[in-house]
Formats: C-alpha cells, structure tokens, sequence
C-alpha cells in the first residue's frame, strides 16, 4: 500500500505481474499453482530443518543469532519476549485487517463497499455523527434488527442523561459549596456535612435513598415505553428543549447524545479516580502506597503534568523494566529528533551538491524529501545505514542502571558535571524526544497522505474543505484549520451553522472576559443591586463567587435578555445576521473587504476571549480568586523552588 509492488513479472509464462496481484485477500486468487508448491515447500523445509525438540532453545525460539538475540541470557530474555509481544501484536492486527477485507472486499476496509451490510439501516439514525459516523465495534446491531436498535438507543439516552445529572453533580459542590441548613434536620445532619463524591453514599439518610429510588420509579413509570414512539427515543414534546422544526429537533437530539456520551466517560473517569484515591478530584497525595512513587524522581517526570502512566506499565514496581523502558524512549527520541531534522533541513537548507551515488549516477539534488526518499537510497546506502545503527547498539552500554544506559554518556559539552545541571539537560533532552516522537509521525502521516514532506495544501485538489477556506474566520498565519474534520462532509448549512454558534460563543466570552477584568480595575457600581434584600454592587465579590449572590429576579432578567437575543436575532442559515453582521456600520463598514476585516478580526478576538474566559474560571474555581491568586496556593509543591 505505500511502497508499490515490485516490477516485471511474478509469472513470466503466465503473463501475470506484480502490478496485477491486488492487495490483500484477493491475493490469494492470483498466485500460480508454481507458487503455492514454492510456499508449501518453503514452509516445510521451516518445520523440517527447525528442532522440534520441547525444551530446546530453537524449540523456544532463539535460533543462535546472537546478532539478533545476545549471549547474555537476561538480554536474550528480553529480546525473545519483546518478539513474543510483537508477535501478539500483529496477530491482532492481521485478524483485523482479514476481517475488513473479507467482510468488504478491501485491504483497508473501504466502509463503500458495505452495500448490503445490515449496519446500513441504522447509519441515518440518532446518534450517528461525524467525524465518526456509525461506530458498532462490538457488533451489537450486526442482526439488522431494529426493535432492538431502538431499546439500545432509549437505554444510552437515559443513561446519556443520568450521567450528565451525575458529573454536575461532582462539579458543582466544588465551585459553589453545599446549600445551608440541614439535609436530615431530624437525623441532625447538614449538607455542609455531605462529602463530595463517592463518600456521599455513605451519608445519605435512609428516607434519602427512599426518595432517589420512588423518583427513579417516577421517571420509569411516567415515561413513554413503547419502541419506535418520540418519548422513547428522548422528545417528550418540551419544544423549548428542542423544536418543531424537524430538521432541528434531529440536530438538539443528536446534541444531547454526544453531550451523553461525553458525560459517561467523564463520569466513569471520575468514579474511577474517586475510588482510587478517595478524592473526588484524585488527589495524588492520597497515592501513599502506590508503587508508581517508585519513580516519581526519575528523569523524565517533569512538571506540569508530573509522574504519568496512564497504561500502567509501572504498576508491578519493577525498576529493571522502568529502567530499560526509559533507555528505549531516550532512544527513541533521539531518532526522531535526528528524523524531524531530517524533514526541515533539506526544506531549508536545500540539498549537498555533487553525487550522493557517483556509481548509480544519483545526485542528492535527485532525492526527494521525506517518505519518497526510500525508494532512492542505493542498496549500499542501507548497507551504510544498518551498519551504522549495529554500531550505535554494540558500542553503547546496555547494563540496566549504568550512566549510558540512562543517556549518559560522559560528554560534559552536553550534559553537566554538576548533577542538578545533569539531570535538568537529560529531562529536556527526554521532553524534545517526546516532541520529537509525536512531530515525526504527524509528518509521516501528512507525507504518507499527500505525498509532500510538509503536506502541502495544493495537494488536496477535490477535498470538501476547499469550500470553505475563503469564509470568514479563516486567517494567516494558520489558515483554514479543521483537525477534528467537522466540515469533512462539505455541508455548507453545517458549517454556516457552527461558524454562527462560535461568533455567539465568542461573543459571549468576550463580554464575560470584560466581567472579569472591569470590576478588578474600575471597581463597583455605587448603591444597591437589590434594594429588597439590601444587596450593594459592592457586595458582590468578582469571578465565580458572584453566582451565589445574584437575587432570583437577577437571574430572571439574565435569561430574559438571552431569550431576547435569540428571539430577535435573525436565525436563518446564509443571512447577513446569521453571519454576525447586524448592519451596524459604526462596527463593520459599507465596504465589503473593510467588513470582512471587521467581522474577521471579532472572530479572532472572540476565539481569543473563549480560551481566555475558561482560564479564568479554570483559576477561579482553583484558587477561590478571579485572578488565580497565588497567596493561596499556600501547600503547593510549586512554592518549594521560591525557598
């Protein structure tokens, strides 16, 4: 698939070449009966010339090549399990890949050729949304029945909702505190006294557990059973919640799957990190007896994010194994950093004069950039190229625990002979490693992808996303920037529809930014903001602490205005207004290029003032300060390096 077939003839009496052999299982068809006798015999003479004895070494897979094993035995242990893990990984991979190409008759699974899949009755379906489409892994609607399909998908919307409920359930108490007074007056219990979390369960009165399950019953009983009915697949008819517009009921249902799905996820992790450390937040500090604190000094652990492991490879506490796991991804790194050079320099710099081959006539100026350079490097320019490896692996030190071993290799230039100094240049060369890792498969990927070592944009001559990279919000230096591939499908009403919803948002957080920022500076309004409850401006504290302290009728006049705004503001796809241009020329202009300008630059600021706006409140709801205080950050590990 990347690298082509082989020229000339695989059969020359049978006329067949390797350009007509398809890939994959359709191979099969096309192989001579010459050939089947080659691979028969050559899989024979294997089992044959191969000891069969149990218990020998080449019964257990070391062969003698000590180039490819080692002569010490923990070394060759290492390297025959690493095979053994190689080998589980590809038998996955190659079950896989039989599995699309005979279930549609593609190498890659090309889901087009699903024609008569029964998949295809629910792929227009709720729930069914890009950039993935319609996703049954586990095969679940593989029956075609839609009885069942429909239970399914009643059942994820309750519980879609359920764990929506439950993950501001764990948020709120944390930003806004517990409500006052008692939860239990004749049990004596407050709610200030509720624990966050999973530890909650413990405190809820019997009555408590007694109401939770009668309203569960409520929900249930109330609720419309019968498949294929609108209630059943979560429209109870509120029209304020989604619309009479069907078109647009589809779009908030779908919403609120995807708001469902993300909430399952967030709480599970929450569950799962709750129970773990016994904090609904999984404070680390609670990790006392974990092994992982085995290496939380080790080189590499570095700040912000700290000793990270998420697939557990350190659970078992082995140093051996985080020792060797660390070299291979100092290794690693290196090699990509010496790649992603690879791909800027000749970008940059262009290419050595003269001959990279004077025998093969191969100038370097005939070498392309990236992955197409494969195919032009000379027989004994591999030969070079493995040699040269072999001899970074034989000449290193490869004893566990050793300076080398670690990255160490005693040039002073580089590292330090001061051990602080030591430590802190082998942790970057650590993190521009793992840059590196994640830069050079992106270039590989784009290469691969569009066959230009930068993945250039002319390539992409018939992509959907050419349909919107003059619209508004597309800017330098960046361009049009789509890595979640929402508009991949090119529907311009898509599109049209989340540019409107990010000016709004933008928009938005813009004003919320000013919230934030003005009282900090200005101060307060003078008098009260409620004379009924004797409520001053002043009063009320900046940030997220405000929300506590707004009168009810406040919060009726904040959703009156937004009513407002929605109901006045024209909300049809493609109009001047939709697009954020309200006709105000004060504020974008009569000139088209000038108001393209305009609209352009509140697009950015907007973009701008959403990041800025959830780092506040990031901070805030951190800190208790709107402006991230630090004097409160009085146990941080953070205030160890100011001593």
């Amino acid at each position: 698939e990347i690298t082509g077939k082989f020229p000339g003839y695989l059969s020359p009496s049978a006329g067949l070449k390797f350009a007509d052999v398809p890939n994959g299982l359709a191979a099969i068809s096309k192989v001579p009966a010459a050939g089947w006798a080659q691979i028969l015999a050559y899989m024979a003479f294997c089992e044959v010339s191969q000891e069969q004895t149990p218990g020998s070494a080449a019964y257990a897979g070391d062969f003698g090549f000590k180039v490819l094993t080692a002569s010490d035995p923990a070394e060759k242990t290492k390297k025959l399990n690493a095979e053994i893990a190689n080998g589980r990984l590809a038998m996955m991979a190659i079950i896989g890949m039989f599995f699309q190409d005979g279930l549609t008759g593609s190498a890659w699974g090309d889901w087009a050729n699903y024609t008569a899949s029964p998949l295809r009755a629910f792929e227009n379906e709720l729930g069914v949304q890009a950039p993935v489409g319609f996703w049954d892994p586990a095969g679940f609607t593989a029956d075609g029945s839609v009885e069942d399909f429909k239970r399914r998908r009643a059942t994820e919307i309750k519980h879609g909702r359920i764990s929506m409920l439950a993950t501001m359930g764990y948020i709120t108490p944390e930003i806004t505190g517990k409500f006052p007074g008692y939860l239990s007056p004749s049990a004596g219990l407050k709610f200030a006294d509720v624990p966050n979390g999973l530890a909650a369960i413990s405190k809820v009165p019997a009555a408590g557990w007694g109401q939770i399950l009668a309203y569960m019953a409520f929900c249930e009983v109330s609720q419309e059973q019968t498949p294929g009915s609108a209630a059943y697949a979560g429209d109870f008819g509120f029209k304020v919640l989604t619309a009479s517009d069907p078109a647009e009921k589809t779009k908030k249902l779908n919403a609120e799957i995807a708001n469902g799905r993300l909430a399952m996820m967030a709480i599970i992790g929450k569950f799962f990190q709750d129970g773990l450390t016994g904090s609904a937040w999984g404070d680390w500090a609670n990790y006392t007896a974990s092994p992982l604190r085995a290496f939380e000094n080790e080189l590499g652990v570095q700040a912000p994010v700290g000793f990270w492991d998420p697939a557990g490879f350190t659970a078992d506490g082995s140093v051996e194994d985080f020792k060797r796991r660390r070299a291979t991804e100092i290794k690693h790194g290196r090699i990509s950093m010496l790649a992603t050079m690879g791909y800027i320099t000749p970008e940059i710099t262009g290419k050595f004069p003269g001959y990279l081959s004077p025998s093969a006539g191969l100038k370097f100026a005939d070498v392309p950039n990236g992955l197409a350079a494969i195919s032009k490097v000379p027989a004994a320019g591999w030969g070079q190229i493995l040699a040269y490896m072999a001899f970074c692996e034989v000449s290193q030190e490869q004893t566990p625990g050793t300076d080398a071993y670690a990255g160490d290799f005693g040039f002073k230039v580089l590292t330090s002979s001061d051990p602080a100094e030591k430590t802190k240049k082998l942790n970057a060369e650590i993190a521009n490693g793992r840059l590196a890792m994640m830069a050079i498969i992106g270039m590989f990927f784009q290469d691969g992808l569009t066959g230009s070592a930068w993945g250039d944009w002319a390539n992409y001559t018939a992509s959907p996303l050419r349909a919107f990279e003059n619209e508004l919000g597309v800017q330098a230096p960046v361009g049009f920037w789509d890595p979640a591939g929402f508009t991949a499908d090119g529907s311009v009403e898509d599109f049209k529809r989340r540019r409107a919803t990010e000016i709004k948002h933008g928009r938005i957080s813009m004003l919320a930014t000013m919230g934030y920022i003005t009282p900090e500076i200005t101060g307060k309004f003078p008098g009260y903001l409620s004379p009924s409850a004797g409520l001053k401006f002043a009063d009320v504290p900046n940030g997220l602490a405000a929300i506590s302290k707004v009168p009810a009728a406040g919060w009726g006049q904040i959703l009156a205005y937004m009513a407002f705004c929605e109901v006045s503001q024209e909300q049809t796809p493609g109009t001047d207004a939709y697009a954020g241009d309200f006709g105000f020329k004060v504020l974008t202009s009569s000139d088209p290029a000038e108001k393209t300008k305009k609209l352009n630059a509140e697009i950015a600021n907007g973009r701008l003032a959403m990041m800025a706006i959830i780092g506040m409140f990031f901070q805030d709801g951190l800190t208790g300060s709107a402006w991230g205080d630090w004097a409160n950050y009085t146990a941080s590990p953070l205030r160890a390096e100011s001593a």
